[in-house]
C-alpha cells in the first residue's frame, strides 16, 4: 500500500499510547487533485500529543534516573581516622551518630550491653606492624571495636577478629580480648568522634568521644 492511499494506516506510536487507525488514515490520505494534505488540523492535534507525551515520558525518566544517582544521604556520615607512631600506621574507620539532644549512655545506647562505638556498621581498627593495645599484643591486621558501658565503673572494650560486622550483630566466638577502660568526662562532642591527642614517638592515646564521655585507649608500638 503507498503512502499516499487512504488505507495506510500509522504505525503504533512506540510511547505505549493506542490511537484509532481509521482517523490516523483519513489525516494521513493524500489529495491527489491538489498534492496537498486532507484534514491539517487533525494532523497538528496528533502531532501535537504526541510531543506532549514524549517530553512528558522524557522528563520522568530523567527524574527517575536522578532518585537513583542522587540517593538521600545516610543520617551517621562515614569517618576516618589515621594515625603514624613510629613506622605504625594505624587506621580507624567508623560512621558518626548524632547526639541530636538525646541522652546517650543509660539510654539511647543501654549500659551493661555490648554496643559497637559507631553507627550502621561495625567500628574497625587496623594496624601496619604488631602493636599492644590497652596492655595486650596484637597483631598487624585489621580488628572490630566493640564496647560494654558501665554505669559509674570503667567500660569493657572488645577487640574482634571479625571486622565486618554489621553494628547489630556482634560476632560471638570473634573475640581477641577484653580490657577494661575507665571512662573520662569532657567538653560536649555532638558527633560522635575518634582522634589522637597524644602521639610520641612510642606510644599514642586515642580518644572515643560522644557527648560529654571520652574513653581512652593507649597503643604501644616497638621501637
Amino acid at each position: 500500500v503507498e503512502i499516499g492511499s487512504p488505507q495506510y494506516l500509522m504505525p503504533a506510536p512506540s510511547c505505549g499510547i493506542t490511537l484509532n487507525a481509521r482517523p490516523i488514515a483519513r489525516v494521513l490520505a493524500v489529495n491527489q487533485s491538489h498534492g496537498r494534505w486532507v484534514g491539517d488540523t487533525n494532523m497538528r492535534r496528533v502531532f501535537l500529543i504526541l510531543t506532549i507525551v514524549t517530553l512528558t515520558t522524557t522528563v520522568g525518566a530523567g527524574a527517575g534516573s536522578s532518585q537513583l544517582t542522587n540517593p538521600a544521604p545516610q543520617a551517621s556520615q562515614h569517618g576516618v581516622v589515621a594515625q603514624t607512631v613510629n613506622r605504625v600506621v594505624i587506621t580507624l574507620e567508623y560512621d558518626r551518630p548524632v547526639a541530636r539532644g538525646r541522652e546517650l549512655f543509660g539510654n539511647l545506647v543501654e549500659y551493661d550491653a555490648i554496643w559497637t562505638p559507631g553507627a550502621n556498621r561495625s567500628t574497625w581498627i587496623d594496624f601496619s606492624e604488631p602493636v599492644e593495645l590497652e596492655g595486650h599484643p596484637l597483631d598487624a591486621g585489621r580488628y572490630g571495636i566493640w564496647m560494654v558501658p558501665k554505669e559509674n565503673e570503667p567500660w569493657e572494650l572488645i577487640v574482634v577478629s571479625d571486622w565486618d560486622r554489621d553494628h547489630a550483630l556482634y560476632p560471638f566466638g570473634a573475640e581477641v580480648f577484653r580490657a577494661n577502660v575507665s571512662p573520662e568526662t569532657g567538653a560536649h562532642m555532638e558527633v560522635l568522634a575518634y582522634y589522637f591527642p597524644v602521639v610520641g614517638p612510642y606510644e599514642a592515646t586515642l580518644r572515643l568521644h560522644w557527648g560529654s564521655t571520652i574513653i581512652p585507649l593507649r597503643i604501644e608500638v616497638g621501637g
